[in-house]
């Protein structure tokens, strides 16, 4: 599911469990955390309005819908966001990659279990999901351009592109091949 983070100007997405989930806030905790290289607790999490104070509350208790807001507000010591370090490039790269492997590699799998057993028409709306939600992913990942010097980040910014353009090839030539 995804989920617009606000940080001051900046912006960026996340992609979370279905709003049914029980997974505790602490995973977007955890997440921001990473990205934005601001310690665990030094910052709420509000949506609607509302600050998602219980860390150990599934996320299906604070109503996060797809395509939600949820904003950062750090402690007045922390400054303005960090995107624009190699740091949290690499943070951001590693994030999608995990989301991705974590939401679409086994619905990938299992197409390609399910391309040969059963008719194309069938799976037509799964190719068809499946192939936008991997472009969706390497369109964020085109987003996050390293500077010159980063070689660490355009490196796992390369690896991880790589990794999910075989995806997409993958799924379409067995598209291609299904009878």
């Amino acid at each position: 599911m995804p989920v617009t983070v606000r940080w001051g100007t900046d912006r960026f997405e996340f992609d979370l469990p279905q709003p049914d989930s029980q997974i505790p806030l602490s995973a977007i905790r955890h997440s921001v955390a990473a990205y934005t290289q601001l310690p665990y607790h030094s910052f709420q999490i509000v949506h609607d309005g509302a600050v998602m104070a219980d860390d150990n509350a599934p996320i299906s208790a604070y109503h996060l819908r797809p395509n939600s807001t949820i904003a950062i507000v750090a402690n007045a010591d922390i400054p303005a966001p960090l995107r624009n370090t190699e740091q949290a490039q690499i943070a951001s790269i590693q994030s999608e990659l995990t989301s991705a492997r974590r939401l679409l590699l086994p619905a990938h799998q299992s197409f390609l279990r399910d391309i040969l057993d059963h008719p194309k028409p069938a799976l037509a709306r799964e190719h068809s999901r499946i192939g936008e939600l991997l472009l969706q992913s390497l369109l964020r990942l085109d987003a996050v351009a390293p500077e010159p010097d980063w070689h660490t980040a355009r490196a796992d910014r390369k690896a991880a592109v790589k990794e999910l353009q075989a995806l997409l090839d993958q799924l379409d030539n067995a598209w291609a091949n299904a009878s």
